[in-house]
């Protein structure tokens, strides 16, 4: 397969080499720091980063230094099934990120997403249950408890309900003809758990089960207990704002927040410019991603990317942060697969496409050049004016609203 001309010459240069001479290839990549490590993974295409990887001489050092979104991304791209070896380095907030970008389909859990991560995190490299070698009196649980104990308790309690019913044994005195279910079973005589299909497969939950209940009975005994007394809405609108808040942290604002780019604007106020003149400042803080190119700036000549090349280094960079931003908007609002690394290219590719309509509207209108219009006016608002020149063709499909709900209380992005 020859290696796409897209990506970051290094990245490329190093593929190159492994093919004729791996060692080499390991030796280069081993002078630079973990920290140029990571950038080069991240310069990776997807669909070839663990090629890369596994060029690395010390993974366990560049792994946690992946931002979030793109260890979630690597993972999709290689597999759940393939990727578990590397789920022991990752750290507790990039196991907490893939759940919370990859385990959910809009408001609500994806129970088979769930599941796949669950059984990826039980298979990893450390977490088969078996003892260690090197530690006799290791489990081997590391991995799955480190990753529950990040994970929010109420996520855990949504995974097991979603495989078992839960009984609690009553005492002797109550109940001296009490049996177990039947086909049930137990860990320590007083929960027992049965199984909601029979044809179910509930390896990962077990094992998730045993290393909670050898390495954090509190823990185990939470969860095992809540299946049974807490109820399902509850848990499931809490850990929904748990992730909501954490997802805004990541740079990916609530739905409703994010439905504010497609609100209205009156066909006489599109062509405003701001009172404030600088719009390009840069933003240094980090991304929930890597580096990434720039859908549109070489194959076509979107306004946009004309008024970009005329910008100095320091607003050219400040263009990049903002441009995420608002395609994390983007991907919120037309609730796309966070999880999926093929999210985001869509994303920042409708996002260039209707901010560089708006660009040549407002310059056009107001008479002066793209680049004037884009260090005057915030890409959110380019990319607002673009949506309202066609907003047939700009708004994402409505949410499906059942006949029993009152679809006033829906939110209008007209009225966003």
């Amino acid at each position: 397969m020859d290696l796409s001309p897209s990506f970051a010459p290094e990245a490329r240069r190093l593929l190159s080499l492994a093919r004729s001479d791996k060692r080499a290839a390991e030796k280069e990549l081993a002078a630079l720091s973990p920290e140029r490590q990571a950038n080069v993974i991240c310069e990776t295409p997807h669909a070839i980063r663990r090629q890369m990887i596994e060029l690395l001489p010390d993974p366990e050092s560049v792994i946690p230094l992946i931002p979030e979104a793109e260890f979630c991304y690597t993972c999709r791209s290689i597999g759940l099934a393939d990727a578990d070896w590397l789920l022991p380095m990752a750290t507790e907030e990039q196991l907490v990120a893939c759940l919370d970008l990859d385990a959910w389909a809009g408001f609500q859990i994806d129970p088979k997403r769930l599941d796949a991560w669950m059984a990826a995190l039980t298979t990893s490299d450390d977490s088969a249950g078996s003892i260690s070698p090197d530690n006799p009196e290791s489990t081997g649980n590391e991995t799955i408890v480190r990753a529950a104990q990040a994970f929010d308790p109420e996520l855990i309690v949504i995974y097991l309900r979603s495989h078992v019913d839960v009984s609690i044994k009553p005492s002797e005195q109550d109940d001296p003809d009490w049996s177990p279910p039947d086909r049930s079973q137990t860990l320590e005589g007083q929960f027992y758990f049965v199984a909601k299909d029979a044809k179910d497969d509930l390896a990962p939950m077990l094992a998730l089960l045993h290393a909670l209940f050898q390495e954090d009975y509190w823990l185990y005994f939470r969860v095992i207990q809540a299946v049974r007394e807490e109820l399902g809405p509850e848990n499931e609108e809490w850990a929904l704002r748990w992730r909501t808040g954490r997802l805004e942290d990541l740079g990916f604002p609530s739905w409703d927040q994010s439905m504010r780019i497609y609100g209205f604007l009156r066909p006489d106020r599109m062509a405003d410019l701001p009172d404030d003149s600088s719009t390009l400042e840069l933003n240094d803080e980090s991304l929930p991603i890597g580096a990434i190119d720039l859908p549109g700036a070489s194959e076509d000549e979107r306004a946009l990317f004309r008024a970009t090349r005329e910008l100095n280094a320091g607003e050219r960079s400040a263009v990049f942060y903002a441009l995420i931003a608002l395609a994390n908007r983007v991907a919120v609002a037309d609730r796309m697969e966070l999880g999926d690394p093929e999210s985001l290219p869509l994303a920042i590719d409708k996002a260039t496409r209707f901010a560089s309509d708006g660009l040549e509207f407002i310059a056009k209108e107001k008479g002066i050049t793209l680049e004037q219009a884009m260090r005057r006016v915030p890409i959110e608002r380019l990319f607002r004016v673009g949506t309202n020149l066609d907003r047939e063709a700009a708004l994402p499909t409505p949410i499906p609203v059942d006949d029993s709900e009152d679809i006033n209380n829906e939110t209008d992005p007209e009225n966003a």
